[in-house]
């Protein structure tokens, strides 16, 4: 039985390229060398002596800087190619790294921390046109769930190492460590992965790209992932207050729990995926499944009191994610196709990136203002406004369908 379950788990990372294992390699190299996000608020507060109010406004400089960031990537992925983008990322963010210990003002780290990620985050959308480019069509989500898994272990491993360095060489440790090791990514890229390697789909070659602002069932895409960012960023920003108000729970057992979302997405989120491809449902489908997923886990906390419930609820959250997250990427890329790649995986990226500008902020307020059960509720109903917009792509998709494009284009050319 268990010889069989683990034959399973292998199978589902079965049939992918060398090269997609390549980039997902370069993307943990990447991701657990970024150590200075997750202790960004401790070193402003306690070595640097900000307060609260000024932290928070550099976290929203953080923000808009990711959005301009992923905006940027899209733009010079339709330029000069996702290869070179992911180059230029990952070489120039490590330099900025080791730069960022320097600036000792507010404006200063403002301006810094902006153009860190104004930098950083353009191998975001660079990475998911990799993907699209150097994995079979058949296998594309699955691709895009290892990059995820990846992600993941990188940022779980980095936190942990980030801690030995701070307390082993201080902060200045941790800029060098992270600005050296995105470096190294970069190198690594540009000594085993080649653009060459990219897989040429005949279908995708048109002579005129489609306008992806004149794509309204894409647009629509993009709003439900907006909101869907902002609801599911409270699991990871305003849920672990009410872990500590609500049920006392320690540091520690903060950390165990959130640790446990991470843990579980390593162990069952490619099978689940593998699964989940054999059942000939649409990506959109299984992105609507992962929505009420996690607006379930909200009501769960809502309904009951019993401590035990919150374990429940990051279950039904993680599991919503590891659904959602890949379907929705796909989605994406398969609507990217005959247009600008860069651009429209922008978008998608910049749709998550609003979420770190909006979404903590108005979780905060919100619990401020009203507490943590009204607070909830309303994360349940903008879950299933995104279910609703999401149904709405459907439709819109189903009429697109139907309507017989290549007659259409004929009829035109010969009136003419």
């Amino acid at each position: 039985m268990l010889q069989r379950v683990f034959r399973a788990y292998v199978g589902s990372f079965s049939d992918l390229r060398r090269e997609v294992w390549l980039l997902a390699f370069i993307t943990f190299i990447n991701r657990a060398g970024t150590m200075v996000i997750p202790f960004l608020s401790l070193y402003l507060t306690k070595n640097r002596g900000f307060s609260l109010e000024e932290v928070g406004w550099i976290l929203t400089f953080f923000g808009l800087g990711s959005v301009a960031g992923s905006w940027l990537g899209g733009k010079l992925v339709d330029r000069i190619g996702h290869y070179k983008t992911m180059a230029f990322s990952l070489l120039l963010s490590g330099v900025l790294f080791i730069f960022l210990q320097f600036p000792g003002t507010f404006w200063g780290i403002c301006g810094g921390i902006f153009l860190v990620m104004l930098v950083a985050d353009a191998f975001r959308p660079a990475v998911f046109v990799a993907i699209n480019a150097y994995s079979k069509p058949q296998n594309r989500t699955r691709s895009v769930t290892l990059i995820r898994l990846a992600i993941n272990l990188g940022f779980s491993a980095g936190p942990a190492v980030g801690g030995l360095i701070i307390a082993g060489a201080g902060y200045s440790g941790l800029f060098w460590v992270d600005g050296i090791t995105c470096m190294l990514a970069g190198l690594l890229l540009l000594k085993l992965l080649h653009p060459k390697k990219a897989i040429e789909n005949p279908k995708e070659i048109v002579s005129i790209p489609k306008s992806m602002m004149k794509d309204k069932p894409y647009l629509v895409f993009i709003v439900a992932m907006m909101l869907f960012g902002l609801v599911f960023l409270q699991y990871f920003s305003t849920m672990p207050l009410y872990y500590a108000q609500v049920h006392a729970f320690s540091e520690f057992e903060i950390g165990v729990l959130l640790g446990l979302n991470g843990f579980l997405i390593f162990l069952f989120e490619m099978p689940l995926i593998k699964y989940l491809e054999a059942k000939f449902r649409s990506t959109l489908f299984h992105v609507i499944t992962g929505t009420i997923l996690v607006a379930l886990s909200f009501l769960l906390i809502n309904l009951f009191g019993w401590i035990g419930i919150v374990v429940v609820g990051m279950i039904f959250l993680t599991v919503g994610e590891m659904i959602a997250f890949p379907f929705s990427n796909s989605f994406a890329l398969k609507r990217a196709e005959g247009g600008k790649q860069g651009s429209y995986m922008a978008l998608y990226s910049i749709a998550f990136s609003t979420g770190h500008i909006f979404g903590h902020n108005s979780g905060m307020q919100l619990i401020d203002k009203f507490g943590f059960s009204l607070t909830w509720n309303v994360m349940i109903v903008l879950s299933l406004i995104t279910c609703g917009l999401l149904v709405y792509v459907l439709f819109m998709l189903k009429k697109e369908n139907d309507v017989p494009v290549l007659e259409s284009e004929e009829r035109k050319i010969i009136s003419e």
